[in-house]
C-alpha cells in the first residue's frame, strides 16, 4: 500500500472547505489517497458534526467564490474540456446503476484524479470556471454515491462535502441541494434519523429560489424516509403527500437532467420503504408493487427486497421468500454492500419467525447466490436499523 505522507491529518479531517482553493486541494488529496488504498481513509466513519456544519455553511454562504489566481501555469481550459466530463461520468453512472457502486468505483476516481484534477488548477475564465465546478461537483457526487453503496461511509461523506463546496462555487443551488439530499439518504441508512430529516429540510430551504417540482418531491421523500425510521407516522405521511403533490405538478423540460430519473416508480419505492418502517405492511406492499421501473437494476432490487420484507411483516413468509429469490436473481451482477445489507436485514427478520419448511427450501436456493452468501460476514453496522 502506498503511504500518504504529511497529509494524514488533513485527509482525515471532515469539514466543509472554506474556499475554492481548499476544495481543489482536498478533493485532489482524497482522489489520490483513495486510489492508493489509504486504509485510515477507506475505513473512516462519518462525522455527525460535519453534516450540520456543511449544511449551515452552505445555507448562509455569501455569493459563490472564485479562485484568486486560477492556474497561472496550468493547462488552458475551455467549455469543450468541461463538456467531456458529463458524458464520461454518465457512462460511469450507468455502470453504477447496473452493476453497483463497487464495480466501477475505482475507475471513476482514477478518471477524476488523472483527467479532471488538472482542469481545476488550470487557466480558465469565470464563466468556464463556474461550469467546470458544477460539472466536477456532479462527478464527485457520483463518487460519493458509489462509495456509500460500497459502505465506505466516511469516504462517501468526504466526497459529498467536497461536491457541495464545488456546487456552491459553480453557482448551482439545485445540484447543491441534491448533494445535501444524498447526505440525508446516507444518514438515514446509518441510523441518524433526526440529522437526516434536518439535512432534507436544509436541502429544500436552500433551493427555495430555484426549486423545481421533481427536486422538491425528492427532498420531501428523503425527509419522509427519515421520519418513518423515527416512528412519526403522521409527519412521514404528510411529507409523502407533499412529495406526491410536487411530482404531479412537474414539467420535465424545466428539470435538471440528472433528477429526471425521479419519477412515480421512484417515489413509490420511497413510500414503500416508509410504510415498511412504520409497520404498515399492506401499504408497503401496495407501493412496492408499483416501484419496479424495469430500467434501474439496483433500484428494482431495493424495491423487491422492501416488498419481500413487507410480505414477511404482513404474515406471508412463503410469498416473502419467493419475492426475495426474485431479488436475488435480479441482483446477480450487483457489487453493492448496501444490497447485501438489505438481504442481511431480511435474513434477520426471517430467522426471527423460525425456520419452517418453505424457508428451508428458500435457504438452499438463496445460498446459490453470491449476494446472499455475503450476508454471512456483514458487520452489524452495515445493517439498516429496524
Amino acid at each position: 500500500m502506498h503511504h500518504i505522507t504529511g497529509q494524514d491529518s488533513q485527509l482525515l479531517e471532515t469539514r466543509y472547505p472554506p474556499s475554492p482553493e481548499d476544495a481543489f486541494r482536498a478533493v485532489d488529496q482524497l482522489w489520490r489517497a483513495d486510489l492508493h488504498g489509504y486504509e485510515p481513509l477507506l475505513a473512516s466513519e462519518p462525522s455527525l458534526a460535519a453534516w450540520s456544519e456543511a449544511s449551515l455553511r452552505w445555507l448562509v454562504a455569501p455569493e459563490p467564490a472564485f479562485p484568486a489566481t486560477p492556474g497561472r501555469s496550468g493547462v488552458r481550459v475551455g467549455l469543450a474540456d468541461v463538456a467531456m466530463i458529463k458524458p464520461t461520468s454518465g457512462m460511469f453512472a450507468e455502470l453504477d446503476d447496473r452493476f453497483g457502486g463497487e464495480h466501477a468505483r475505482h475507475s471513476v476516481v482514477q478518471y477524476l484524479n488523472c483527467d479532471v484534477a488538472p482542469l481545476l488548477t488550470g487557466q480558465y475564465t469565470e464563466a468556464v470556471g463556474r461550469a467546470l465546478f458544477s460539472t466536477v461537483a456532479e462527478s464527485t457526487l457520483l463518487a460519493g454515491w458509489m462509495s456509500y453503496d460500497a459502505c465506505q461511509h466516511g469516504l462517501a461523506q468526504r466526497y459529498f462535502l467536497q461536491a457541495l463546496r464545488l456546487a456552491q462555487d459553480g453557482d448551482d443551488r439545485r445540484l447543491a441541494g441534491s448533494i445535501l439530499s444524498a447526505t440525508s439518504h446516507q444518514a438515514t441508512f446509518l441510523g441518524h434519523f433526526t440529522e437526516a430529516a434536518t439535512l432534507a429540510r436544509a436541502a429544500r430551504m436552500g433551493i427555495a429560489g430555484v426549486a423545481t417540482p421533481t427536486l422538491m418531491a425528492q427532498f420531501h421523500a428523503m425527509e419522509a424516509r427519515a421520519l418513518a425510521r423515527t416512528g412519526d407516522t403522521r409527519a412521514c405521511e404528510l411529507a409523502l403527500t407533499e412529495a406526491t403533490k410536487a411530482l404531479e405538478s412537474r414539467n420535465s423540460s424545466d428539470e435538471p437532467e440528472w433528477i429526471t430519473y425521479f419519477d412515480e416508480a421512484e417515489l413509490a419505492a420511497e413510500a414503500a420503504h416508509c410504510f415498511r418502517d412504520v409497520s404498515s405492511a399492506r401499504q408497503a406492499v401496495a407501493h412496492a408493487e408499483n416501484a419496479m421501473s424495469g430500467h434501474h437494476v439496483r433500484s428494482d432490487f431495493f424495491a423487491t427486497m422492501v416488498l419481500a420484507d413487507a410480505r414477511l411483516r404482513a404474515g406471508e413468509p412463503e410469498e416473502a421468500c419467493r419475492v426475495a429469490l426474485d431479488a436475488l436473481d435480479l441482483g446477480e451482477q450487483l457489487r453493492s454492500a448496501r444490497c447485501v445489507s438489505y438481504l442481511a436485514e431480511f435474513r434477520t427478520h426471517l430467522a426471527a419467525i423460525g425456520k419452517m419448511l418453505t424457508s428451508r427450501d428458500f435457504y438452499e436456493q438463496a445460498d446459490e447466490h453470491r449476494l446472499w452468501r455475503a450476508t454471512d460476514t456483514v458487520p452489524l453496522s452495515w445493517q439498516p436499523v429496524s
